[in-house]
């Protein structure tokens, strides 16, 4: 059984350590925003660009990292072999070659993939990067004290499933070869057309052996990129980062590498960053977040203010809130109760009550609007903007309740405005109007994420969310209606219990392809088909609204992460 490849989508938010991250058309900023304020809109090298976040950037070790495109502060010091295109919208959708010369040629059926180096890659000691480096480094990723990163590789590589990492099993994988120090070669247990993407996560990021320091490697990991580590302190609390001297931008397209310094600030409150960027007083002039969204409550005086409104980047991350059914738990075991919910579902005032049509979109499909997912348009159970309690009474008639239903909603209490109190309120007030009656069931968070990704505990109807590896419909729809992806003893997130042999051989049939345009088609109407069977009802997918400095400049928020990418920005 396939393991299911997500721990850390979770976050999306997180962006993309990922986090982020940040669906929708995504668009980047306004002309006003890329500009920045000032007399002078042309970015300069020079300077302290100063990030001010809430979580801190621990465990930066690319090992243990779930980033996916390289992440943001990540993507500074390492470099990977494929990594995220650095554009403006959809533009930034695309993977494209980072220490390598292309983004990887498959073998006829996406099987093997072989990548070559770039010509004079150096690490900040100016020793030369190897491809034996980057089979290192992926091969300390399995190391059980190195976890947490994308577990994929476990999952696709020849002969990796156990595994150990080269502290335990100093052979290495055989299934990763390097022929020669330029050349890197992958064998894989099935077809995988999407591993240039995969290709982009920092355990693909070049280790030297010789400067391996196990559990402290982290405070101090030698640079691929264009900045080195010069002060990480209470795990990644306080992180500063100054210039590789021998980083050539020659051989790095993406990476601009504008200010002289980098210095990561984390551990603050949401509200005071986003005071402290309002406010660009001093170093905070000079200030980007990588991880706090404008609130609604801050989104409205940001919004009423000229000058402010001109420094909030807006964008869109391949995520989506939704509702989802157990269909093995009375009444869901129904599909035209299932169907009643959805007509019934008033999404207009689920989005206000995510905090407004700033902040989110409405939502009729799984995947996100965004082409490079392969988003079709559709709405199977067509509800209108406020729903359609009429239609769902004679459906909830059909299926024998006649007089009504009483259902439980199940939520998480995190004010998180995506599986919140909020959110659960509205679906309860829609669906009163169809003669639902809903009860509410608040979990702490913990408590919620135990209980729905457990298939002995998981409720018959709550609310979840899922965001994007990476921009593709296939690790969006594989871990949640592949049938060989349920985990009956540990984490399952295929909530519906889906288990369709066409819909599982499609997903195969697409993950041999390995041109992404075609897929992404495939993955359009692999969508449309499971969401006429009403296993989940998508709600809205996130915006995000993110201030900065006013001496900021060359603002890039791409649909991959959907936030300011600070590998573009200056602040001179």
């Amino acid at each position: 059984m396939r393991q299911p490849s997500v721990i850390a989508r979770r976050v999306a938010a997180a962006s993309v350590s990922l986090v982020v991250a940040a669906g929708a058309a995504a668009c980047g900023p306004k002309d006003s925003d890329a500009k920045g304020s000032g007399g002078d809109s042309t970015p300069h090298k020079g300077g302290t660009l100063t990030v001010l976040n809430s979580e801190p950037q621990s465990d930066f070790d690319p090992a243990r990292l779930y980033t996916s495109g390289g992440g943001n502060v990540p993507s500074l010091v390492f470099r990977t072999l494929t990594t995220r295109n650095r554009e403006n919208g959809a533009a930034g959708a695309q993977v494209v070659p980072d220490l390598a010369t292309d983004t990887g040629r498959p073998n006829k059926d996406a099987t093997v993939w072989t990548y070559t180096l770039k010509k004079g890659l150096r690490y900040e000691d100016g020793t030369p990067i190897t491809s034996a480096d980057i089979k290192y480094g992926i091969e300390r990723s399995f190391a059980p004290e190195l976890s947490g990163g994308a577990p994929y590789l476990r999952d696709w590589l020849v002969g990796a499933a156990h595994y150990q990492g080269p502290y335990k099993d100093k052979k290495g994988l055989p299934s990763i070869e390097t022929p020669d120090s330029r050349t890197i070669v992958f064998h894989l247990d099935k077809p995988e057309g999407e591993f240039p993407y995969l290709a982009t996560q920092t355990q693909f990021t070049p280790v030297p052996k010789g400067k391996d320091t196990g559990t402290k490697y982290e405070s101090h990991p030698v640079s691929s990129g264009p900045y080195k580590v010069v002060k990480n302190e209470n795990d990644g609390e306080h992180l500063v980062l100054e210039r590789n001297p021998n980083w050539s931008a020659a051989t790095d397209a993406e990476r601009k590498a504008y200010p002289d310094t980098i210095d990561v600030r984390s551990g603050l409150d949401s509200s005071v960053i986003n005071q402290r960027l309002s406010a660009s007083q001093g170093p905070d002039a000079a200030a980007v977040t990588t991880d706090t969204n404008l609130g609604p409550a801050e989104l409205a005086r940001v919004s009423g203010d000229k000058k402010l409104a001109a420094r909030v980047g807006t964008g869109h991350f391949g995520y989506t809130n939704y509702i989802a059914f157990n269909p093995t738990v009375k009444p869901f075991d129904d599909p035209k109760v299932r169907q009643a919910v959805a007509y019934a579902l008033d999404r207009s005032s689920v989005v206000n009550a995510a905090g407004g049509s700033a902040l989110a979109e409405p939502a009729t499909t799984f995947l996100p609007d965004q082409k490079s997912f392969g988003h079709t348009p559709y709405d199977p159970f067509p509800a209108g903007e406020s729903g359609n309690p009429a239609k769902a009474r004679e459906l909830l008639k059909q299926a024998g309740h006649g007089n009504g239903l009483t259902i439980t909603l199940t939520h998480s209490n995190d004010k998180n405005f995506e599986t919140s109190p909020e959110i659960a309120t509205a679906v309860q007030d829609a669906l009163k109007k169809a003669g639902i009656t809903v009860r509410l069931q608040g979990l702490e968070d913990n408590d919620y994420r135990d209980k729905i990704h457990s298939v002995k505990t998981e409720p018959g109807f709550f609310l979840a969310h899922w965001g994007a590896d990476w921009p593709s419909g296939g690790p969006f729809l594989a871990p949640i209606f592949d049938g060989r992806q349920i985990v009956k003893d540990g984490a399952n997130f295929n909530t519906g219990l889906l288990n369709d042999k066409s819909v599982n051989d499609e997903i195969d049939a697409i993950n041999k392809l390995t041109d992404l345009d075609a897929a992404a088609a495939r993955w359009g109407a692999l969508d449309k088909k499971i969401g006429e069977k009403a296993l989940v009802v998508p709600l809205f997918h996130p915006v995000y609204k993110r201030l900065y400095g006013e001496d900021v400049k060359n603002v890039v928020i791409s649909d991959w992460t959907g936030v300011l990418d600070i590998s573009q920005v200056a602040v001179k």
